[in-house]
């Protein structure tokens, strides 16, 4: 365990107590063996006047929903030390009781709810307390000799406490305990399966503390555990295997999800395991992972459907056991899989909640191989697992987590995205909560988004082997397609039918029309198997309005209109929905400069802003216009439309 502490930079901070926790902190957030994902809190206590001038003892500790690694001053809630410290002297006091208590001890009410462990470090009597959730530690407790083997290896320098629910038992347990005690003769405590905490009045010797006691417990994994999990190959799954899993998990959880695949050489070992499926099914690394992953993964067969019925099967009968009866079962559906020869997945709504269910997976599985060789991985019971997972607290994290986006868990394809109309529905769709497979010729779509919702890919669509590259990468990533914008497209130079070259008009013919009709077969088999699956085809003013010297456009895109209507005939039994949008006179795209523009506005004795707006709306058109429309279509609004032909054009006397 790396020590982080910087001499200089703690030094410009000077004597401001917050100032240095903020900084530890963060010391401790950076290191994902300590904390993950907003565990562990820390905390300092200092001396503030009131507005009425007298001077209160003051504790500032980690908020609710803050993160150690980036946590700032204002993530840390200010709650006067006196009330906690009475607290935790009360006989009894629910949970729910405690947090409206320490909110109203609070100096600022502006200020994100203490951590639920507040009481406890309002009783450490030092300045700074620091708190992790160390894998080594805990993963050393997860054995069955686990406490014997904690107290030899840290003796009396370290109180040792046996497992209690975290929130007032904890707190209340911790000072039955430490009433007696003479705190100058440890260094911190030990919570079997749940962490560590070290103090001290100097924010500098608290850290170290905590860093010593984590490298001590890794040093002794490095010496008892013989053989580290290594492993040789990478796991493969079939792009379409990956979207029927999505579609029988996202049947469970009853909203779409996605899937991150972690095919690492260590996962696809883990998975390789002769014994997975025993280890697996005894628990997490911690309890306060259960919100996150569930008791238990879904180890993988090649039948999800009856993998999928077993595991909810088994959830239904776990919650039975232990429900007391005014309980309502959680959905029965997994966070994560095992799968044996193909590694580890994460099932989640977001991009954030993947990252977050694969970084503790992973901790997971690491920790599971070396108390293996320790004794057998052997954590809380599942009454104590249950309790957590039902925790009333732990309830209510959940309910803020129920805002979602509308398009959320959702996934989308869209064609030429770089630029113009495909950048804009890309841009809307995240807007939406849905992620993106971006595709384009150009080689800038790699870094047209920064966000991770979106997957940048370089695809020529007249390439077949390259669509379906592109098609095979998406699903892979995500894990699978629930929507298609097929946006791709040129308008070829103004020509003639006598004038027409036979490059330019099969270059509109191979782009405008059989690149689309390539596309929407490659991505047939993963549109059957989404969520509320839907095609937009974006097609032109040209079709119902053609106009002279267009005609390998107009041509195109009028093929491209029929291919449309007959995908909508063809695909409706499926559940596929397919509507056709026709723009025109959409002028912030890459063709249209500010130099052609002009042109086109002098030709026809109009200024720009006339000749932009030249429709019976006197509006402009816009590629977000356009975007929204597309979105909108892909949504509940259009459920029971198909084949449809919108236009989007402000208004056009020919048309109209």
């Amino acid at each position: 365990m790396k020590n982080l502490w910087n001499d200089a930079d703690a030094g410009k901070l000077g004597n401001d107590l917050l100032k240095l926790r903020v900084y530890t902190s963060r010391l401790l957030g950076q290191e994902e063996d300590l904390v993950l994902h907003g565990g562990g809190n820390t905390s300092v206590k200092t001396k503030e006047f009131n507005i009425f001038g007298e001077e209160e003892e003051i504790i500032y500790v980690k908020g609710s929903g803050w993160d150690l690694a980036t946590i700032e001053a204002a993530g840390f809630a200010p709650v006067k030390l006196k009330a906690l410290r009475q607290m935790a002297e009360l006989n009894h006091l629910t949970d729910v009781e405690m947090v409206k208590y320490q909110r109203m001890a609070m100096t600022n009410p502006s200020a994100p709810n203490p951590s639920v462990e507040a009481i406890l470090h309002a009783i450490i009597p030092y300045t700074f307390v620091d708190h992790t959730h160390a894998d080594a530690v805990v993963t050393i407790s997860n054995t069955p000799n686990g406490k014997e083997r904690i107290q030899e290896l840290y003796g009396d320098n370290m109180l040792i406490v046996s497992y209690v629910m975290p929130g007032f038992e904890l707190a209340k347990e911790i000072y039955k305990l430490t009433r007696d005690l003479d705190w100058n003769k440890i260094e911190g405590m030990i919570l079997l399966h749940h962490g560590v905490f070290t103090f001290h009045d100097d924010a500098k010797v608290s850290y170290e503390n905590m860093i010593k006691t984590v490298t001590k417990a890794e040093e002794y994994l490095k010496r008892e555990v013989a053989n580290e999990l290594k492993g040789t190959v990478k796991g493969k799954v079939a792009p379409l295997k990956l979207a029927q899993l999505r579609q029988s998990v996202s049947k469970l959880l009853g909203k779409p999800i996605l899937i991150q695949h972690d095919n690492s050489e260590f996962s696809t070992a883990f998975s390789n395991l002769p014994n997975l499926a025993t280890i697996v099914n005894r628990g997490p690394l911690t309890p306060d992972h259960i919100i996150r992953t569930k008791r238990t993964p879904v180890v993988l067969s090649g039948d999800h459907e009856e993998d999928m019925l077993a595991y909810t099967k088994a959830y239904k009968n776990y919650f039975d056991e232990f429900n007391t009866g005014d309980l309502v079962q959680l959905d029965p559906a997994p966070r994560w899989a095992v799968w044996p020869g193909h590694g580890a997945l994460s099932f989640g709504t977001t991009v954030k909640n993947n990252n977050i269910i694969g970084d503790i997976t992973r901790h997971t599985m690491k920790a599971i191989s070396q108390a293996e060789q320790l004794g057998g991985w052997d954590t809380l019971s599942k009454w104590d697992l249950f309790e957590m997972e039902y925790w009333i607290l732990e309830q209510e994290k959940l309910k803020k987590d129920k805002a979602s986006k509308a398009m959320q868990g959702k996934i989308a394809m869209v064609t030429g995205a770089a630029s113009g109309i495909g950048k804009a529905c890309v841009e809307r769709l995240v807007d939406m909560g849905a992620v993106v497979a971006a595709l384009d010729i150009n080689p800038s779509i790699n870094k047209c988004f920064s966000k991770s919702e979106v997957l940048g890919v370089e695809c020529d669509v007249t390439n077949t082997e390259q669509l379906k590259l592109s098609v095979d990468k998406s699903i892979a990533y995500f894990g699978g397609l629930d929507m298609l914008i097929t946006n791709a497209g040129i308008f070829p130079k103004s020509l003639s039918i006598g004038e027409m070259d036979e490059d330019t008009w099969n270059k509109s013919m191979d782009i405008n029309v059989t690149s689309h009709q390539q596309l929407i077969k490659l991505c047939l088999p993963y549109l059957t198997l989404g969520i509320d699956p839907a095609i937009v085809i974006i097609g032109s003013k040209n079709v119902p309005a053609p106009g002279p010297g267009a005609a390998a456009y107009s041509v195109a895109k009028a093929g491209l209109t029929q291919l449309g209507r007959i995908a909508a005939l063809e695909l409706g039994e499926s559940g596929i929905r397919v509507n056709i949008i026709h723009p025109n006179a959409v002028y912030d795209t890459g063709i249209w400069t500010d130099e052609v523009l002009k042109a086109r506005a002098d030709h026809y004795g109009l200024t720009v802003e006339e000749y932009k707006t030249n429709n019976v709306l006197k509006v402009e058109v816009t590629s977000k216009d356009v975007a929204e429309l597309a979105v909108a279509m892909l949504g509940p609004t259009f459920s029971k439309t198909t084949g449809a032909q919108v236009p989007i054009d402000g208004g056009n006397e020919r048309i109209i």
